[in-house]
């Protein structure tokens, strides 16, 4: 099974392949001009149910393997859509997600819903990659980078009109996030190193993030019980995905969760 270090050092070498291909200049003349980025954090704090959902589309993980076999992505953001999503969330790495860039502009044609490109930045240059791609927000893991590069990234990214979801796993993390400007900290509950889930991480690292700060619970969420307690520590908003990806009728499994 690969590691997040071993998912990096691939990343790296497929950014710089790509490098070759477009150059930023180039990526800005493929920015879509008709329309700005969609506001994701609007749009998750205004939606009217009790819970802000960043439903995702995934096809597969290094860990799991092939998670949705019948998989079509505007068919699964459609379904996402009509079961009060607020935001969606798009694995974009090719490699080891079986993602696929297109699908960003793929669902966006046919949902109007904020979309997340979620992928691993290692390079400013995917920030602009990014927004040619039509994203509208991006995904920053600080376990990834230094502070400085977090901070250009996010700089170049908000340059853009996109808004930026910074990713924590540890106490540490939450503190970098803490003096970045991104009000969206999203905390993990998967042990990167280990690939372990548990959703107490949520639980136990709230505390450190600032009260300014939008928290966002990720991974492991995956039956109504989880969502009592993980609101009762102070969360409201929460990225879901496998456990979508997993059930024949996402919709009833929506339900299942939330209600």
């Amino acid at each position: 099974m690969q590691t997040l270090k071993d998912i990096i050092e691939f990343k790296k070498e497929e950014v710089y392949r790509e490098k070759q291909l477009y150059s930023k200049s180039q990526l800005k003349d493929l920015m879509p001009t008709k329309d700005g980025p969609r506001n994701f954090i609007k749009n998750l704090s205004s939606n009217n149910r009790s819970v802000g959902l960043i439903a995702e589309i995934k096809k597969a993980s290094p860990s799991k393997g092939v998670i949705r076999t019948n998989f079509n992505p505007r068919e699964i953001a459609i379904e996402y859509k009509n079961n009060g999503a607020s935001c969606l969330s798009i694995l974009t790495d090719k490699y080891f997600f079986q993602g696929d860039n297109k699908y960003i502009q793929y669902v966006k044609d046919i949902v109007d819903l904020p979309i997340l490109r979620k992928d691993f930045i290692v390079d400013n240059w995917q920030i602009s990659q990014s927004r040619a791609l039509n994203a509208d927000c991006i995904l920053l893991i600080l376990s990834c980078l230094s502070f400085n590069q977090a901070s250009e990234f996010e700089e170049e990214a908000i340059s853009l009109g996109m808004d930026v979801l910074l990713e924590t796993h540890t106490p540490e993390e939450i503190e970098m996030a803490n003096k970045l400007k991104s009000s969206l900290v999203g905390i993990n509950n998967r042990n990167l190193k280990t690939m372990k889930v548990d959703t107490m991480n949520s639980v136990n690292l709230i505390k450190y993030l600032d009260k300014n700060k939008v928290p966002i619970s990720e991974s492991g969420i995956s039956k109504k019980e989880d969502i009592i307690l993980l609101k009762s520590k102070g969360f409201n908003n929460f990225l879901i995905g496998e456990a979508f990806m997993k059930d024949k009728n996402i919709s009833k499994k929506i339900k299942e969760i939330l209600n």
